[in-house]
């Protein structure tokens, strides 16, 4: 029968996996693959966003792990993701887990102001370009994006500061740019300008996760992280609108809000008033990937497979955009990376498939995309933006099907009497 310590460590290894962005459905299906199949007869697992439930079924007594809610690092999701495998392997045991479990969540980024705050402005700037905004919007994008992750850093350490630091940090993204933009008479100003400084807000890994739960059985999750990154997106949105109000700034409509859109952009300015030639974005994907993984704690290992994996999105993006649209190039894309990211978390341990997936998601998921459309109020933009994740819904639940239908196959031919 199973012990409570035992039961206490498969919960607090849960817990650890929620903490690491790793969705409700994959948790669960984690720790079943993690523990002997003996513990897996003696015990149920159930998993929710902040709770761990473990169930005795001989007694159906039950235990549950409450999530302490600190968002891990990528670095403690890569140690998470070893820890596990090492459990699936047998070299370690749910107890010696116990130990390891308060190692990886000892083990935070030093100078995490720091990282957060030039992380925000690399991804800022990183964004700006591969959006090709003109060249002053791009350095605006990198001053304001060390300034709005300044007033994020000192807001999050606030009390109740969860619900106000969207609305207000898109709100001095706003009126910076707006003020600079006015001061000296540099003309309409396109929306990544404004939307790029607030990008790390924006729920990228919430909206993934939903994702992976309302294409599986876990469709209560699913949607209540659905509605809550709308929300937040609608927070964001009243800040950009407020201070656009409060500014008067003028919105360039016609700038991009899709990456397809990004090729067919051109102007006869010049000097700063033009854009960056278009092998420029690529660049700007090398910069938001080293952003990404500076804010969220990466080694150089790690911000190395953000970049691969990155720059890998974008040339699938442009090049199944050209070939079938935008809308449907976000599903191709997110399938292919999909199955790509679970073979790689499967026969490495470099990381967990969160770490590759999360951020190329950054380009797929609506929603800094989603954050342009709601603000535009445009119906053209809406529209493609809810495409897009009906796009990627389908896609990555595809996906999903294929891993899974490959991966039965090789557990049957591992236990079949004729492999051995």
């Amino acid at each position: 029968m199973s012990s409570p310590h035992e039961r206490l460590a498969v919960g607090q290894l849960g817990a650890l996996l929620l903490d690491a962005g790793v969705s409700v459905t994959d948790t669960r299906t984690m720790l079943v693959d993690s523990i002997p199949p003996a513990l897996r007869n003696e015990i149920s697992i159930a998993v929710l966003p902040a709770n761990v439930f473990i169930g005795e079924t001989a007694t159906a007594n039950a235990s549950i792990v409450e999530s302490p809610r600190e968002e891990l690092s990528l670095l403690q999701a890569a140690r998470t993701h070893r820890l596990l495998q090492r459990l699936a392997a047998g070299t370690h045991t749910v107890q010696e887990a116990a130990a390891q479990i308060a190692s990886i969540r000892s083990d935070r980024p030093r100078h995490p102001d720091f990282r957060w705050i030039l992380g925000n402005a690399l991804i800022s700037v990183g964004l700006a370009t591969l959006f090709r905004c003109p060249w002053w919007a791009i350095v605006l994008a990198l001053v304001v994006g060390v300034l709005v992750g300044g007033v994020m850093t000192w807001v999050r350490r606030l009390p109740g500061s969860v619900a106000i630091l969207p609305f207000l940090a898109a709100f001095v993204s706003t009126l910076l740019v707006g003020s600079f933009a006015q001061a000296l008479t540099l003309g309409e100003v396109p929306l990544f300008a404004i939307c790029a400084p607030v990008a790390l807000l924006v729920p990228g890994a919430l909206i993934t996760n939903s994702l992976l739960e309302l294409t599986s059985v876990d469709t209560v999750t699913g949607t209540s992280r659905l509605i809550y990154g709308t929300i937040m997106l609608g927070f964001m949105a009243a800040g950009i609108a407020a201070g656009v109000a409060l500014t008067g700034v003028d919105i360039n409509a016609a700038s991009a809000s899709r990456i397809g859109e990004t090729i067919a952009l051109s102007t006869h300015a010049t000097g700063w008033q033009g854009f960056p030639p278009n092998w420029f974005a690529w660049l700007g994907v090398v910069v938001l990937a080293i952003g990404v993984g500076i804010a969220f704690g990466a080694d150089h290992t790690l911000i190395a497979v953000t970049i691969v994996m990155m720059t890998i999105t974008y040339g699938m993006l442009i090049g199944f955009g050209v070939l079938v649209g935008d809308v449907a190039a976000a599903g191709v894309t997110a399938c292919i990376l999909f199955i790509a990211a679970r073979l790689l978390e499967r026969t490495t341990r470099i990381a967990p498939a969160v770490a590759f997936f999360q951020p190329a998601f950054l380009l797929l998921v609506p929603g800094t995309v989603g954050l342009v459309a709601l603000t535009s109020l445009e119906g053209d933009a809406l529209f493609a933006a809810l495409g897009t994740f009906v796009s990627l819904c389908i896609g990555t639940k595809m996906g999903a099907i294929v891993f899974d239908i490959s991966r039965d196959r090789r557990r049957r031919d591992t236990l079949s009497p004729t492999a051995t």
